[in-house]
């Protein structure tokens, strides 16, 4: 077919093979084992290749096999923990068949520019985390095939939400620290609006309510060194017994934290001992390294993208929150006699 001419059609691809539309439709929606044989199934690929051919994606209702494309909808790339995500989703969606395209929303609030012209048509389904929810709707990507992230499972927009088990890390990070004789607390919480901090701050907060003789003040930053700096300072800086244990809902918060503490002259742990939550290799190249959460990223993607195959195959996907572990560094200790 000369180029500038007619888009080709699946007629032209099976007048070109030799078959029946049938059969390309079978042969390009990879649904022809058992019905076609491999030699025409090549054939018509070869012809398909030939003439350039594209299916008309928006004619079609989505179902699985059209594009093979999946959209990752993550807060902006600020940390390596969403590359570890889209890592783990991309390498089982590889095994599969599948392309996954990411789509970051800048600072987890609002939509960046549509990569597509039609989401919709374009998508086979969606693995969007919560902190990024709101540039669903500026995709419509709400309406496909979706499986949520650290999402309430209770009230979850997907048909299938995955989760770190995250108020066990809260549980693990509090009886570390309660273990060790802390009982006046400060938490630095994220001033994110999503379901995981919500849940750290429910966990945290119950985990020593259940102790006698505990204290917690919350001081709330966004999610960057400077905003947790100036937070932390803050905080610190009120009337009242200080904190022995600051519990930070991220490791990027910690580390704004340790600037502050540093401009304070508190010694980090003799003063007051720091947490955070991930594992980020951030936790390893602050002075002293940090006692943090470990959250696996990669298994979360990973285990995203299987519970998305699930969805739309029809499946069940596999329940259960992915385990996380207490990992105990040097920026935990017994409180001091300050």
């Amino acid at each position: 077919m000369a180029r500038g001419s007619t888009r080709p059609t699946s007629r032209d691809v099976a007048q070109a093979a030799g078959v029946s539309q049938a059969a390309v439709s079978l042969v390009l929606g990879d649904k022809w084992r058992g019905r076609v044989s491999e030699p025409t199934a090549e054939r018509v690929r070869e012809a398909a290749r030939d003439l350039g051919y594209r299916p008309n994606l928006a004619a079609r209702n989505l179902r699985l096999g059209h594009t093979r494309t999946v959209l990752l909808v993550v807060p902006a790339l600020t940390t390596e923990f969403f590359a570890g995500v889209y890592t783990g989703a991309a390498r089982v969606a590889a095994e599969h068949g599948f392309g996954v395209v990411l789509y970051p929303s800048p600072e987890g609030i609002g939509p960046a520019r549509n990569p597509f012209a039609s989401a919709q048509a374009a998508l086979d389904g969606v693995i969007a985390s919560s902190m990024a929810a709101d540039a669903l709707t500026a995709i419509r990507g709400d309406q496909l095939p979706l499986v949520m992230l650290d999402s309430d499972p209770e009230g979850s927009l997907g048909a299938a939400t995955v989760n770190l088990d995250i108020a066990d890390g809260v549980r693990q990070v509090a009886a570390h620290l309660l273990g060790l004789g802390h009982r006046r607390f400060l938490h630095l919480a994220a001033d994110v609006p999503s379901w995981t901090f919500e849940a750290r701050a429910r966990e945290l907060a119950a985990r020593l309510a259940a102790v006698p003789g505990t204290s917690l003040r919350t001081a709330r930053a966004p999610i960057s060194i400077e905003d947790a700096h100036a937070a932390t300072e803050a905080a610190l800086g009120a009337p009242g017994p200080r904190p022995t244990a600051l519990v930070c809902d991220d490791d990027k918060l910690a580390a704004g934290a340790y600037k502050a503490l540093r401009r304070l002259e508190l010694r980090v742990p003799d003063d007051i001992s720091v947490t955070g939550l991930d594992d980020l290799a951030l936790a390893t190249a602050i002075d002293p390294e940090l006692t943090t959460v470990r959250l696996d990223a990669e298994t979360f993607g990973a285990r995203g993208m299987h519970a998305l195959l699930a969805v739309l195959e029809g499946r069940t996907p596999d329940g259960g929150d992915i385990p996380v572990e207490l990992v105990v560094r040097g920026s935990t200790a017994p409180p001091g006699a300050s």
